[in-house]
């Protein structure tokens, strides 16, 4: 399992916001001399990315039990806490990868129960990586939806909306299971993060 490719993404905003005049850029170090935080701060917006991200901004509990994911041998974190801020428009995304020795079955009871407090429990399947599409509701707000033929057994389940989600994903892993908990939180020029 492996969270969205983030860096791509982060790597080519980067790169825009960095070809304008007037940006500063500040990078801290972590001991073992890895990037740990990045800030980048230009008139038009900023970026903020970090390796530490807290549990507690994606809204949910840890499952009892289970530990971080250690970083793949290609040295990935496994948690990201990104900022993406300009005029009328932001993104925040919280991510963060655990292991665990229970199965699959235990994890999703346990996060359908959670997500409640988000609303509607969506639960999509797959044997890769789960895609959902928008669409929307008798309000007009942007709903959580699944794509392709939902088989698999790869779990994806989602509350909120495409603007406010919780997302865990969970993933067999021999007797045990891999899982992230994810919150996304966007908004165009008359809201705020």
């Amino acid at each position: 399992m492996h969270l969205p490719n983030r860096w791509v993404s982060i790597c080519g905003v980067a790169l825009v916001i960095l070809s304008l005049a007037g940006c500063s850029v500040n990078v801290k170090k972590g001991n073992n001399g890895d990037d740990k935080n990045v800030d980048i701060k230009t008139p038009m917006g900023g970026i903020h990315v970090s390796n530490d991200a807290d549990v507690r901004d994606t809204g949910l509990a840890v499952y009892p039990g289970a530990r971080v994911k250690e970083k793949d041998k290609d040295g990935e974190q496994k948690s990201a806490n990104v900022n993406i801020s300009g005029f009328g428009f932001g993104v925040k995304v919280v991510a963060i990868e655990y292991t665990t020795d229970d199965p699959p079955g235990k994890l999703i009871a346990f996060y359908q129960d959670q997500l409640k407090k988000y609303g509607n429990v969506l639960e999509c399947h797959s044997s890769s990586h789960v895609n959902y599409s928008r669409g929307y509701d008798q309000h007009g707000s942007t709903s959580l939806k699944c794509e392709g033929d939902n088989s698999g057994n790869n779990v994806e389940l989602k509350a909120g909306t495409e603007d406010n989600q919780h997302i865990v994903s969970v993933e067999p892993a021999g007797k045990g299971s891999n899982f992230a908990l994810v919150f996304v939180r966007t908004h165009g020029k008359d809201d705020s993060i």
